[in-house]
């Protein structure tokens, strides 16, 4: 080995050149794991590689790294990102933003709704009309994802011994050119309470018009019997006089009594009945329940049948007046029952 200073020059360089290799290479691991980041956190730009450009800027601006440098480990030409650099946000660009606020002001009052309930709101609220792709496209930028979905577990308590059973006389056949043309009902529970050893249930009784899918009426009871589904049908013949639908409901035994067919046939309704063990026959019912307990049940705690029985009633009142549905042509269900009462 040479001890000359020459061979030393030599040594020290190929350290150092070994040195620096490492640290460019920790570098530029470092700056494409910033690059993936600004991707996910990226304005909401039609812009192709914008996440690099933004990573480009940041670094060079906190570190004062060369700009070549920098364009060489994000793969783009300087002269490309120079021209990103002094590009003006286009009005498309700010539109952009500007849906992103709403969706985002949306979403944190309603955390349930994914991106489609969150375009109909922006068209049923905002009259702005954009396509399901674009919403889609902000709600990922900006990380905003409907609420997990939980199953629905019913609680339908078949008689043993039917004094009538109808035949599926619905068969299916959800939609309703006109109101009160086809009703349908169910019972389901909700449980309140703090601790496991006071745990109490309140139930659900409500029927639905299939033509602008409106509870046409509901009662809160604390037991799953013949009284609470009596009630509720009597408010809904109080409230709709003259009224002659499809009466369909599952085979509990509440709808199976000889009095609630006595009742059917006095307000001089057709009574239809699911098929058994075919949840679906009644699936715009299982759907509202499904609905219901999503948006303002699974996921909270309720102390006091009172505070349950409020947001219940207040969740109704929402979906009613205040929830617009595509099926009803971006309208909530008052809105399109008054529609349909008015050209009737």
């Amino acid at each position: 080995m040479s001890r000359g200073n020459d061979g030393s020059r030599k040594t020290a360089g190929r350290s150092k050149t070994s040195a620096c290799g490492k640290k460019t290479g920790r570098n530029r691991d470092i700056f494409l794991k910033k690059i993936r980041r600004d991707r996910e956190e990226g304005r909401l730009s039609l812009i192709r590689q914008e996440h690099i450009y933004r990573a480009i800027k940041k670094e060079h601006k906190k570190y004062n790294y060369p700009i070549l440098l920098l364009c060489e480990i994000g793969g783009i030409s300087r002269s490309s990102y120079y021209k990103w650099l002094h590009h003006a946000e286009t009005p498309n660009e700010r539109f952009n933003e500007e849906l992103a606020e709403k969706l985002e002001r949306f979403h944190e009052k309603h955390p349930d709704m994914g991106y489609r309930r969150l375009n109909d709101k922006l068209r049923h609220d905002e009259d702005i009309q954009v396509n399901d792709k674009r919403i889609l496209r902000i709600c990922r930028k900006k990380q905003i994802r409907s609420n997990l979905k939980s199953r629905y577990n019913g609680c339908t308590r078949a008689s043993n011994n039917p004094a009538f059973i109808a035949e599926n006389i619905l068969n299916r056949e959800f939609k309703a050119e006109h109101l009160n043309e086809k009703w349908v009902t169910d019972v389901t529970e909700f449980k309140y309470g703090n601790t496991l050893d006071s745990v109490h249930k309140v139930y659900l009784s409500a029927i639905l018009d299939l033509c602008d899918r409106r509870p046409v009426a509901y009662v809160i009871g604390d037991s799953n019997n013949n009284a609470l589904v009596f009630e509720t049908f009597d408010k809904a013949v109080k409230a709709n006089p003259g009224a002659h639908p499809i009466f369909h409901s599952d085979r509990g035994y509440q709808y199976t009594s000889r009095r609630f067919h006595q009742k059917l046939e006095e307000a001089g309704m057709v009574q239809s009945m699911s098929r058994v063990a075919h949840c679906t026959d009644n699936g715009v019912m299982e759907g509202f329940w499904g609905i219901l307990k999503r948006e303002m049940y699974y996921g909270k705690k309720f102390e006091s049948r009172e505070e349950l029985e409020k947001a219940i009633t207040e969740y109704i009142d929402y979906y009613t007046n205040d929830r617009p549905q595509r099926g009803l042509g971006v309208l909530t269900p008052m809105e399109f029952h008054e529609k349909q009462r008015l050209a009737a």
